[in-house]
């Protein structure tokens, strides 16, 4: 053999040994968690409701601080609930999910929201921690849902129970913070004029 195939073939091998190091597929066991670490599969039920609760802490929970309210002009809040939001609140006040398949199966049909503004309103300035001076701005809504609740019974004797004119109220606060005074943007500009 030429001294070219050796270089080639113990370059090969010193490749090849360091590619299956590292990959995981040789190498020494690292800490084991023994019968704990067993995959346990999570239902997909369980799954949705996580999902669900990050989805309304990134969406709807959280409580945006604004840029100051010029002088001389009056400010109304203009973000109305949206409908996501709407029925997301109807379901946690009234439940149509958990029922039982083929024993009792509950739905809204046909539905109809009506939203009103019945509260509008900010508070005097005041420094809140990690925040700075503020203003906190209150609006509130009404929001009225029309439906039809239909309820589908399998056992002991197969029906369905119909409500043409079911009605719910779900009251919701839209509150989010206003900067007061000359604000700082962070880059040496202020907010103000």
């Amino acid at each position: 053999m030429s001294n070219k195939t050796i270089d080639t073939l113990l370059l090969s091998l010193v490749v090849g040994g360091a590619v299956a190091f590292s990959s995981g597929c040789i190498g020494l066991p690292g800490p084991s968690l023994g019968p704990l670490s067993v995959p346990i599969p999570v239902p997909s039920s369980l799954q949705d409701e996580y999902e669900d609760i990050a989805f309304e802490n990134e969406r709807y929970d959280k409580v945006p601080i604004l840029g100051p309210i010029p002088q001389g002009t009056e400010h109304v809040a203009l973000d109305t609930p949206s409908d996501d939001e709407v029925m997301r609140a109807l379901e946690k006040a009234r439940k149509t999910k958990g029922g039982v398949p083929f024993l009792e199966t509950r739905y809204r049909n046909n539905v109809k929201i009506v939203k009103e503004k019945i509260g509008d309103y900010i508070d005097p300035p005041r420094v809140v921690p990690l925040i700075g001076p503020v203003q906190l701005h209150h609006a509130h809504y009404k929001c009225t849902v029309y439906f039809t609740d239909v309820v589908h019974v399998g056992w002991p004797v197969p029906h369905q129970i119909v409500n043409e004119d079911a009605c719910e109220v779900v009251y919701i606060d839209h509150d989010h913070y206003h900067m007061v005074g000359n604000v700082d943007a962070g880059n040496g500009n202020s907010l103000m004029p």
